[in-house]
């Protein structure tokens, strides 16, 4: 592929997959909520997308800036990341006046309805915990979420008061390890990327924000068997396409199927080595429905989302370490829990990429107090 290939992407946050793009060969058309240094570098092209992590993708603004971006590129597509699990009804105009590259508006609606989820496993024979869409007598024991949410800032305990925005429904807690399934997918095949770890970077107000991924994870043969064969059935009856995720909790003997992200996810950090592109591959099963397995160098890699403490005013000119992404602009104002940037880390397992990665947000913490940010 070469960089006369133009293509349209939309995310709340895109740094991941414009820079996959970049490295497919493709020219990138972007617009995100951040438009950070290393997705600027990566683009042809940029435009800040109106709106906060909290309202979500702005609904009017959107389309007027994707045709501007589309101005005499002649895009070959457009792939949509984040943002898009609560706005289906976006993903149908996309499609209208773009090729979407990759899960339509149908499926995503599917996938993001905990009562078609629950039924499919029930289906399926897969555990996946009881839900409610009123709130449960003895709330004690289920958490509330919002319909279509990501990144966990959306989960409560449904014992507690919550505000939280549009609709929601009531799943029953159950224990264990946060893993997720990377997979590429044909509509009818799926290819596993392989396994992550997920943890959690928790606030009072918000106790299950996404923190980072570690992967490979260690999991025993019988259970790796169990969840690759529920990524298969899946894909199959649901005819996903393209990179895609599983989340489950895995306790020893047990696990729990708890959601499907239809689309190119958190993880495709640790997933993306230098000699492949990940976004190339997502294309090339949506389009041609070509899957490839992908061998990975030996050791674990890991990813971290640095969280701001205290409100930052005016992000300084800084010499970001190389080990960092997602960095701001200079003069950028980063609210008490928006994200600063993401830090990376490898090591001869999981669980030392994961204490190296700790550390390096711990330092970029530490470094931004040093620095009065």
């Amino acid at each position: 592929m070469d960089n006369d290939v133009a293509v349209l992407i939309v995310a709340i946050s895109a740094r991941a997959l414009t820079s996959s793009a970049r490295r497919g060969g493709y020219r990138p058309l972007v617009t995100d909520m951040f438009g950070d240094q290393d997705t600027l570098n990566a683009a042809h092209a940029h435009r800040r997308l109106p709106g906060d992590l909290a309202s979500g993708i702005d609904r009017k603004a959107l389309m007027p800036i994707l045709e501007a971006l589309s101005r005499g590129q002649k895009p070959f597509g457009i792939v949509c990341g984040t943002g898009f699990e609560d706005r289906t009804q976006l993903l149908y105009r996309l499609a209208e006046r773009w090729r979407l590259l990759g899960n339509d508006a149908e499926v995503v609606a599917k996938a993001k309805n905990p009562q078609f989820l629950s039924t499919l496993c029930a289906d399926f024979g897969v555990p996946f915990p009881d839900i409610s869409l009123s709130k449960p007598p003895k709330p004690d024991g289920w958490l509330i979420k919002r319909t279509g949410g990501a990144g966990g800032t959306h989960i409560r305990s449904a014992s507690q008061f919550s505000n939280i925005r549009g609709q929601v429904y009531y799943q029953r807690k159950a224990s264990g390890t946060p893993v997720a399934a990377s997979f590429l997918a044909d509509g009818k095949r799926a290819i596993i990327l392989g396994y992550s770890a997920q943890w959690a970077s928790p606030t009072p107000r918000q106790p299950y924000r996404y923190g980072g991924a570690v992967r490979p994870v260690r999991l025993a043969p019988h259970m790796l068997g169990l969840l690759s064969a529920v990524v298969h059935r899946i894909t199959a009856a649901m005819s996903l396409v393209g990179l895609n995720s599983v989340d489950f909790l895995v306790d020893r003997e047990r696990f729990w199927l708890m959601e499907i992200n239809p689309r190119p996810g958190a993880t495709l950090d640790i997933f993306e080595t230098a000699d492949n592109s990940l976004f190339a591959r997502h294309v090339a099963a949506c389009t041609s429905g070509r899957l490839e397995d992908l061998r990975y160098p030996r050791g674990a890699t890991a990813a971290e989302i640095v969280y701001a403490q205290d409100d930052i005013l005016s992000v300084p000119a800084l010499d970001w370490p190389e080990w960092t992404t997602d960095r701001p602009l200079a003069g950028s104002t980063i609210k008490a829990g928006g994200p600063v940037c993401t830090v990376h880390a490898r090591g001869p397992a999981g669980a030392a990429a994961k204490v190296l990665v700790e550390k390096r947000r711990e330092a970029v913490l530490t470094w931004m107090r040093a620095r009065r940010l």
